[in-house]
């Protein structure tokens, strides 16, 4: 009776658990029976209310059969969820969803391969469904956990785990990062799970490609390829807000697993991020390694060398684009490192006597240089590929980082040199290419003013450097190959233009600070051929770029005075400087006469490099600067044909726009501040012409200190032709005031002005001073404060306080 009741009541079961059951057939093997999967398919669709009654079952089932190891029952089951996923794309699929992914979740929690990539198979196929309405409950941490502890699992079969692993993340990337109810999918916590797996699938890829290389043709089966795709497709889906937690896990990533020495995986990795993500939002990129920069800097050298190339990687990506306010903020943190590294470098100098740390120490060194050249390298790349407006405001800001004399750090020390140098290399390759509509533009004053200072320093390689920075500047038509060396001789094919307005009134106004730096640059004494050679150039380019009628006649007179200059000698230079100096003259007033072609000028010019081949070829440039020249003792003033004669080349130029009567007029170079710091001797004690209006009131304290003897004696008392000397140099500043250029004598008495400024500010800073107060006066003694009365009648008032 028992038997027979059951059998009634068998077919009294629910429609949809009878299609069920008869999808499975009675032997695994035989695999799905698709004549009943069809007719589950049809009442599935026809009746879509019935579908989270059928995933409920399916997946009872499913557990049941897990849990018995009756895995062709899991396959079968699978394959019909997978079935009804593809058919039905009702609201109500929205419960057989989640049986679904708790079915798919089981798979992954069991601890059988197979049966884990069965799950994510299944998961896959169900990520590439798009859904018409969002899910406002769905959750995929679960998911996001279990693929990325697959992509990181020791199974003997790797490759296979790391496939479903990678796809799992990739299935979940696409199902949640379009979603915009799974924003949650950005949080750290999901994102520090996600990246650091694709990362570690990636570092197995020996046969990479470029990273602009095209995803279609990645070849699926490949891991490290899949990881790439992924990594790819998640990181241009991020937006504005999500692109800081992306890039972070990276960099955690790089430092736990020691990939920034050697770099050869992290310049790639930030290379795809950089072409994956939104132009927009590369500065994030770069405040992140900026960042993280800030975090070693204490690191080893090649640690920070390693995180610095990858700067350059992104900068160099980003600096094709707009990358906003970074810029300053890019140069900032490198030259903050740069002045760190030197210090780094140098920090062991007195350790450095040892020779158990000799070695330790010059490897130190070297690694140092390898961090500051990648440095400089960021630097110049990035600013060399900037719009010529911010280039020309990252020139100004690089500018105000360089230690330059009158500035507390002026001294030049080791330290100080060596930032100098690295900052005026890095201010050579941001100014390359650098095309400057106006020279107002490319050199204004607050850049010229402490680029000309650093050229007056006693180091001939830093005032080669700020040389160089100028030709960069000035040359505007890439003339420099041109004149590269000191020679002439051959008709140069030079490119030039029209001197603008704005270019003459510039020269106007700096014109005599160029000239007088180039001035005194002649004469330093460690000068070597490079030096002559660079300033030939710079004369060169300024007579090409800059120089009309009027400058040109300022240039021969600055010519003029540095050959009076090398045949005084005021200075006892070296000969070979003096030389040097010669064949510098030669070599520019030969091409001033080629750029003025006036067959007189030209004449002259030709006549005295003549007489110096036959007679003195030490003062030619193609001589001098030979190994085995023999140079003379002292130069021969009275042989006037080896020098070149301002009444000659006055009388060459006399003819219409040549001012030459400017031309009889000696050329003085300004006086500066600059050139009463007590780093150089100053030039105006040398010139004769020069007025001290102080020098009765005030001796400098060698006067003071000078041995009385009967010689000095003699002469002061001995008072024959002091009226004639006084009236000659009365004479002398009369007709200076009367003929010079208007720029000179205002620059004249500029300085002589802040001169007097100067003492008359330094005597009143010794002569007031606040009275003493009875009430006392406040004195810190050892970090106590203690007062010192003074009695009023110790005081001591002026005379015109007492009565």
């Amino acid at each position: 009776m028992y038997m027979q009741l059951c059998g009634c009541c068998g077919p009294l079961r629910p429609r949809y658990k009878r299609l069920v059951d008869n999808i499975f057939p009675e032997d695994p093997k035989d695999g799905l029976v698709k004549s009943d999967m069809e007719k589950l398919t049809f009442y599935a669709v026809s009746a879509p209310e019935k579908l989270d009654r059928i995933g409920a079952y399916l997946a009872e089932r499913l557990s049941r059969d897990v849990v018995r190891h009756r895995y062709g029952y899991v396959v079968i089951a699978m394959e019909a969820l997978d079935q009804l996923l593809m058919a039905c794309h009702s609201q109500s699929i929205k419960p057989f969803v989640e049986s679904f992914l708790h079915m798919v979740a089981k798979l992954l929690e069991s601890r059988e391969p197979d049966l884990q990539v069965l799950g994510t198979n299944s998961f896959v196929k169900f990520a590439n469904i798009e859904e018409d309405t969002p899910s406002y409950h769905r959750r995929y941490d679960f998911f996001v956990s279990q693929f990325s502890a697959m992509c990181h699992s020791t199974h003997e079969d790797p490759e296979t785990r790391s496939r479903s692993g990678i796809k799992g993340l990739q299935g979940v990337v696409r199902k949640t990062v379009n979603d915009e109810l799974q924003a949650i999918i950005w949080e750290p916590q999901h994102m520090d799970k996600l990246i650091p797996s694709m990362l570690f699938n990636m570092q197995d890829n020996e046969d990479s490609e470029s990273p602009l290389q095209n995803i279609a043709t990645v070849c699926e089966e490949n891991p490290a390829s899949l990881a790439e795709s992924c990594f790819r497709e998640l990181l241009g889906r991020a937006a504005y807000g999500n692109m800081n937690n992306a890039v972070h896990p990276v960099l955690v990533h790089l430092d736990n697993h020691r990939l920034w020495d050697p770099n050869d995986f992290a310049v790639p990795c930030f290379r795809i991020i950089m072409y994956s993500i939104q132009a927009q939002h590369s500065h994030h990129v770069i405040q992140q390694v900026l960042s993280h920069l800030d975090t070693h800097s204490k690191n080893t050298p090649r640690v920070r060398a390693g995180i610095v190339q990858v700067l350059l990687e992104t900068v160099a990506i980003a600096a094709k684009g707009s990358i906003g306010p970074t810029v300053l903020e890019v140069f900032n943190t490198l030259l903050k490192h740069l002045r760190m590294s030197v210090d780094f470098e140098l920090g062991d100098g007195s350790r450095r006597n040892s020779a158990s740390s000799l070695s330790s120490t010059r490897t130190k060194e070297s690694e140092e240089r390898i961090v500051q050249n990648a440095i400089i390298q960021t630097i110049g790349f990035f600013g060399g590929n900037l719009p010529d407006y911010q280039r020309a405001e990252v020139m100004m800001f690089i500018m105000g980082k360089v230690p330059v004399y009158g500035t507390p750090c002026h001294t030049l020390d080791t330290g100080t040199k060596r930032i100098q140098t690295m900052l005026l290399s890095s201010l050579i390759m941001v100014t390359s290419e650098f095309k400057c509509k106006t020279m107002c533009a490319g050199l204004p004053m607050a850049f010229l003013e402490p680029l000309c200072s650093i050229s007056l320093m006693e180091d001939s390689e830093l005032r080669q450097l700020v040389l160089e920075i100028l030709h960069n500047i000035i040359d505007r038509h890439d003339n420099r190959a041109k004149l590269r060396g000191i020679r002439y001789g051959s008709a140069l094919k030079i490119k030039r233009e029209k001197i603008s307005k704005q270019d003459v009134v510039f020269m106007k106004k700096h014109g005599q600070q160029l000239y007088r730096h180039i001035y005194l640059g002649c004469k330093e004494e460690d000068n070597v051929q490079k030096n002559f050679e660079l300033l030939f150039t710079a004369l060169a380019l300024i007579t090409i770029e800059l120089a009309n009628e009027e400058v040109m006649i300022d240039l021969m007179r600055l010519s003029i005075a540095l050959q009076d200059m090398a045949l005084a000698n005021e200075e006892n230079m070296p000969v070979l400087i003096r030389c040097g100096i010669m064949a510098l003259v030669a070599a520019y007033l030969n091409f001033l006469s080629q750029m003025i072609a006036n067959p007189p000028f030209c004449q002259h010019v030709s006549k005295v490099i003549e007489m110096r081949n036959l007679d003195a070829p030490y003062l030619l440039p193609e001589h001098v600067f030979r190994e085995k020249c023999v140079l003379p003792e002292s130069l021969d003033r009275d042989a006037v044909g080896l020098y070149f004669q301002t009444a000659d080349l006055a009388e060459a130029l006399s003819v219409p726009g040549y001012n030459v009567e400017r031309l009889a007029i000696p050329y003085i170079p300004q006086v500066t501040d600059e050139d009463r710091l007590p780093r150089r001797k100053s030039f105006v004690d040398t010139i004769s012409l020069q007025v001290d209006i102080l020098s009765n009131s005030l001796p400098d304290q060698s006067q003071l200190a000078e041995e009385i003897t009967f010689e000095t004696l003699k002469k002061a008392i001995d008072t024959t032709g002091l009226e004639e000397q006084e009236r000659e140099r009365r004479r002398q500043v009369m007709e200076k005031f009367q003929k010079a250029p208007f720029e000179e004598i205002a620059a004249h008495c500029e300085s002589k002005a802040n001169m007097l400024h100067d003492r008359l500010a330094q005597i009143f800073e010794l002569t007031i001073r606040p009275p003493p107060s009875p009430s006392g006066t406040v004195t810190v003694t050892s970090g106590h404060a203690q007062y010192q009365s003074v009695p009023v009648y110790e005081m001591k008032f002026p005379d015109l306080c007492v009565y």
